[in-house]
């Protein structure tokens, strides 16, 4: 993965980075002609940024990495975000994983190639995500250039805005459904973490998100 420079006259997508993005945001991703990631913006609770979905053995299962807060309640920017790594996030972040993916087709495959990422101690989050972004276009076999931006907007029209994919509540694009590992149990569940279609679908998986396309 590199940094790119954009030469294109097509628009880029602009996007938020997250933490293991849902699949809706790769569907993006994946069928982008350039990236743009925001990272000027203010930090906002309750998003995509310090959370992901996977699908767990009881359903839907939250896993959120803990943040350290601002003394005096202020607005902090999203790059300026520290991890509180006082709890052992890392740890049971990984338990989880493996607890609901041990059985899927291709946990250990990739296993080797996201275990590190539990490893070792993060301080920013914004850096911790790209990291994670990195790691997942790797296991997607997906060659991905992006620019970041030098200023916040609020309305953007130059690109194709997509950063409203970080707001954890947006739940309605019209995804496939594919194979997972409980879903005799629970159904199919759609739009979690970006992890859950590479544990089941494994080589598939670029292929899955070049099909889809996201309702906004």
């Amino acid at each position: 993965m590199s940094t790119g420079i954009m030469t294109s006259t097509k628009k880029a997508t602009l996007l938020h980075p997250a933490y293991f993005g849902s699949i809706a945001q790769f569907v993006a991703i994946a069928n982008a002609d350039q990236i743009l990631f925001e990272d000027q913006d203010n930090y906002q609770k309750q998003t995509y940024r310090n959370r992901t979905y996977i699908y767990g053995a009881n359903g839907r299962l939250l896993l959120t990495i803990p943040i350290k807060h601002s003394q005096d309640n202020r607005r902090q920017l999203y790059r300026d975000i520290r991890i509180e790594n006082d709890f052992e996030w890392q740890k049971l972040h990984w338990r989880s994983l493996e607890t609901a993916y041990r059985t899927s087709p291709f946990f250990e495959f990739y296993e080797d190639e996201l275990l590190p990422l539990f490893e070792k101690k993060k301080e920013f989050l914004l850096d911790f995500n790209y990291e994670t972004l990195e790691v997942v276009a790797d296991c997607l076999q997906l060659d991905l250039s992006y620019q970041k931006t030098d200023h916040y907007k609020k309305e953007v029209t130059e690109h194709r805005d997509l950063r409203s994919l970080i707001i954890a509540k947006n739940e309605k694009h019209e995804l496939a459904s594919y194979n997972q590992v409980f879903q005799d149990k629970h159904g199919s569940l759609k739009n979690l973490s970006i992890l859950d279609l590479i544990f089941n679908e494994g080589t598939n998986a670029l292929t899955y998100l070049e099909e889809q396309s996201i309702a906004l």
